[in-house]
């Protein structure tokens, strides 16, 4: 009796292999998307979101810093390009009027060339007057050979030039991809936040926004306040300036008079009261006297952080004005909110 066999299949070819590896791949897809106990994500916390949160932002921060940073050196780059390459037209153009007199030059001597000077003597009807041209000639000679001299200066001065400006190019470029590095890290980190900040509940947005890295803070623009004491009356026109901020948004990168970040603000304030600030936390800790927190004064610079991130304005009792984070405005904040790095006064 013949044994029953299953029938051999003959191998998918052409079209029919195509699809079928397809279909398969597409099957193994959906099994591995479906979720499952080993690769589900955990549920946080509303404490634990806003934790997240903070940690986001508080690197989106560091990331803005190094932006400015970045910005600042890569339009101080391109200054100096501009400025270079201005400089390389200029001497171009006098390297240009050189050379015209030189084939000037050149053109006359080859006029006058074609006899041998004593030739020309004996040719000549007043021998007297042959020789006063000959030493104006000679002195016409003198004057070509300074003026080659001259045309040979100005080429290696420019060829120097392009090499300068070739040089702040590709230092240029560097700042330009610098920049490209920090605003994408940026832009993920506030978006992976804002993705978190969407897990909660609108009553706990709402109680995260009213916080400043979860402590409470004010960012009412009518705040009562009576008159700036300040050392002095720059500083008392920086804090004013602060004052004036209340309520406007926090935009990385801004540095007023719309919006602020938090080295933008603080930059804005001296500015107004005709101080020039550099343009990052980890620059303007260094731009005044250091001072302890037991000496701090209106006006002076706090900064947190281990990295010097952040920074605010002190304007007296405890408390400063800063920009805190997307999301939340300019308001006044007690500085033992976060972690104190150091001070500095500016003026």
């Amino acid at each position: 009796m013949a044994a029953h066999r299953k029938p051999k299949q003959r191998p998918y070819t052409g079209p029919a292999a195509r699809t079928a590896a397809t279909l398969a791949f597409a099957g193994a897809a959906t099994a591995a998307a479906l979720p499952g106990p080993a690769h589900a994500d955990p549920q946080r916390t509303p404490a634990q979101v806003r934790s997240e949160v903070d940690r986001l932002y508080h690197d989106a921060e560091v990331a803005t810093e190094q932006y400015n940073g970045a910005k600042e050196k890569a339009t101080a780059a391109e200054g100096a390009l501009d400025t270079l390459r201005d400089e390389a037209a200029r001497r171009t153009e006098r390297l240009n009027a050189s050379r015209a007199a030189l084939g000037s030059f050149a053109a006359a001597q080859y006029r006058t060339g074609g006899l041998d000077t004593s030739v020309q003597l004996a040719l000549s009807s007043d021998p007297d007057q042959y020789l006063e041209r000959a030493a104006y000639l000679d002195r016409i000679g003198d004057r070509q050979a300074a003026a080659l001299d001259k045309v040979r200066h100005q080429v290696a001065q420019i060829a120097t030039l392009r090499a300068q400006a070739k040089g702040k190019q590709a230092a240029l470029a560097a700042r330009q991809a610098e920049l490209k590095k920090h605003r994408a890290t940026i832009t993920a980190k506030l978006a992976e936040a804002r993705r978190l900040l969407a897990r909660l509940s609108p009553p706990e947005r709402t109680a995260y926004a009213d916080s400043d890295h979860g402590s409470p803070g004010r960012a009412d623009r009518s705040t009562a306040r009576g008159p700036v004491h300040a050392p002095n009356a720059r500083a008392a026109e920086a804090v004013a300036f602060a004052y004036g901020a209340l309520g406007k948004p926090y935009v990385w990168g801004a540095t007023g008079p719309s919006s602020f970040d938090c080295s933008g603000l603080t930059q804005a304030a001296w500015r107004s009261a005709g101080v020039s600030l550099p343009r990052t936390t980890y620059t303007q800790i260094n731009a005044g006297r250091r001072v302890s927190r037991s000496e701090l004064a209106p006006g002076d610079l706090v900064f947190f952080f281990s990295g010097i991130s952040h920074v605010g304005l002190y304007i007296g009792n405890g408390q400063m004005i800063h920009a805190p984070r997307p999301g939340a405005p300019v308001r006044i904040a007690p500085i033992d909110q976060m972690p104190f790095a150091g001070a500095a006064r500016v003026a």
